[in-house]
This record gives structure tokens, C-alpha cells and sequence, in this order.
């Protein structure tokens, strides 16, 4: 079996509800993490250019978690700006939204999602559905190498 190497998820998400079920839900497995959370596309950004109050230094995720349907900045306008930057591009997005509207399905692979996931309503359901995207993007999937 492949040996499991720490991971950083960044979190954008702004239902708190959402936030602690994926918290616990990624404690659960067995895959080493760090899980940060920002409840913004704004606090996102700020996160991942190393602004403000992370302006003393936070790591570069191996992932974004990211819902849609966010006040201010949504989750379509972040996801955009991420992809347009040569230096977060690789890093790869799921979107972890309610919304099953096609065109925001359609929509997010036009902007390089890497995924597109509906929220299940179930507690279970969520578990299982963070498991399984943690399983395939850390145990599975080859993801980018980490920059020095």
C-alpha cells in the first residue's frame, strides 16, 4: 500500500454546519491532514497569496474544497481567478456544493474544476462522500509535487 504523506485541504465554505461535518469527516480517515478552513472567496484568496492575517506563512494546499454559494465573492468567481494564475493553477479544486443546476455543473468544469460534488443531506452520506474524495485524491490520484 502506498505510504500516506501529510496533506493541506483548504476549506472555502460558509455554513459552519458544513465546515465541522468535514472537519470531523476528514479526522476520520486515516490519511494525515491539515484542514484549513476560510469562509470566503475573498479570505480564500488572502489564504493562498499569503495576505493579511496569513501573511506569516501558511502552506500551500494540496487541495481546495470550495462551495459555490458564498456571499460576496462566490465560489465560480474564486475558482476563476485561482485557474488564471500560473502559480495556483495546479493546485486541484473540488467543488463541494448543494447546487445540482447543470449549468453550474457546466460552468465549473468551464473554469478547470477538478471535480464537481453535490452536498448529500444525509450526516452519513457526507462522511462517506469525504471519505471518498480524500481516498481518491490522496491515495489514488498523483497530485502535483510539492514546491520547495
Amino acid at each position: 500500500m502506498k505510504k500516506l504523506e501529510p496533506v493541506a485541504v483548504l476549506l472555502v465554505e460558509d455554513d459552519p454546519g458544513d465546515q465541522k461535518l468535514v472537519k470531523v469527516s476528514l479526522k476520520k480517515q486515516r490519511i494525515a491532514n491539515e484542514l484549513y478552513i476560510v469562509s470566503s472567496g475573498e479570505e480564500a484568496l488572502d489564504f493562498l497569496y499569503q495576505r493579511d492575517k496569513y501573511s506569516s506563512g501558511v502552506p500551500r494546499p494540496d487541495l481546495i474544497l470550495l462551495d459555490l454559494n458564498m456571499p460576496g465573492m462566490g465560489g465560480k468567481e474564486f475558482l476563476r481567478q485561482v485557474k488564471e494564475d500560473e502559480d495556483l493553477r495546479t493546485i486541484p479544486v473540488v467543488i463541494l456544493t448543494t447546487s445540482e443546476l447543470d449549468q453550474d455543473i457546466l460552468d465549473s468544469y468551464n473554469l478547470h474544476a477538478s471535480g464537481y460534488v453535490k452536498k448529500p443531506v444525509d450526516m452519513e452520506e457526507f462522511r462517506d462522500v469525504i471519505k471518498e474524495i480524500g481516498d481518491y485524491w490522496f491515495v489514488i490520484c498523483k497530485l502535483p509535487p510539492k514546491e520547495d
